[in-house]
């Protein structure tokens, strides 16, 4: 599709919030979010952290032209008058060096407090703050990603054959996070501890990335908003203009088929939160 997209095919948001998309990992699907900025449009858009992988470009360079073309998009929209926060996560640590600055238009913050239209207020990180390995092994941080890797390589060699047999995307690495014991606990509190650190702000929600795991849940009073990441599930958060928080998936290019709304899994809704699922454009 031509970057000059019939207007009446842009969806139109007041925030947008998108983490974990890996540009200079071979997994990143850059395709797939400069297609879905393409398609949409915001007031605002928050990097939530590991934009850019400097931990795989510190081990070979890998930077490909759609790479490129999502940087190019960001600083476009920036030009024309969308402002764009970035918070940078561990694997683009290195801008936190630089909090406060703008780099094209863009703010680079530590986290922010996001207030949404209906007065809500979140808190917005990356989240590894609260994930001790990160924090105190780094070795076993750098070991895990090795083996996120690994699983990675895996689904593209699996979903080849799927392809060519006419199934559609299946992700192993995600079927294994969901499956295997100790990923679905770590999941579980680490949503806990960041709903802990919302309430220590008196805040209505929190806003982060980091797992890998999109999600929108009530924890106790806490909206525990993930915007997932775009190396797996190519999710991420929308709020529309009257301050509704919605999980956005887009899965399949827009020239290929029309985009598939979130599983209903993702999104369970809860009753202190209006959730809606996003309809197909």
């Amino acid at each position: 599709m031509s970057q000059d997209t019939n207007e009446a095919a842009v969806r139109r948001f007041r925030t947008l919030f998108i983490s974990d998309v890996h540009l200079g990992s071979k997994s990143a699907k850059a395709d797939h979010l400069l297609d879905f900025l393409r398609h949409h449009e915001a007031e605002t858009i928050v990097l939530i952290g590991d934009i850019v992988d400097g931990w795989r470009l510190k081990r070979s360079w890998y930077w490909p032209q759609d790479a490129n073309d999502v940087v190019q998009k960001l600083l476009r929209k920036a030009r024309k008058g969308t402002r764009i926060i970035y918070i940078p996560g561990n694997h683009d640590e290195f801008l936190r060096d630089f909090p406060g600055i703008h780099f094209g238009g863009i703010e680079v913050k530590t986290n922010t407090i996001h207030e949404a239209a209906d007065g809500k207020r979140y808190l917005v990180l990356h989240g590894d703050e609260f994930d001790v390995v990160v924090r105190h092994a780094r070795f076993l941080a750098y070991l895990g990603d090795w083996a996120y890797d690994a699983a990675l390589g895996i689904n593209i060699v699996l979903n080849m054959l799927r392809r060519r047999i006419g199934m559609p995307y299946w992700s192993f690495s995600a079927w294994a996070k969901h499956r295997v014991k100790q990923a679905v606990n770590f999941i579980g509190e680490f949503q806990k501890v960041v709903a802990e650190e919302a309430r220590r702000h008196e805040v209505d929600g929190v806003i982060c990335g980091h797992i890998h795991h999109a999600a929108i849940e009530d924890m106790d009073g806490i909206t525990y908003i993930n915007s997932g990441d775009w190396v797996e599930s190519c999710t991420a958060i929308g709020e529309t203009l009257d301050g509704e928080m919605t999980l956005l998936t887009w899965r399949v290019l827009r020239a290929e088929t029309t985009p598939t709304t979130t599983p209903p899994l993702l999104a369970p809704p809860v009753a202190q939160v209006k959730l809606r699922e996003v309809e197909a454009a």
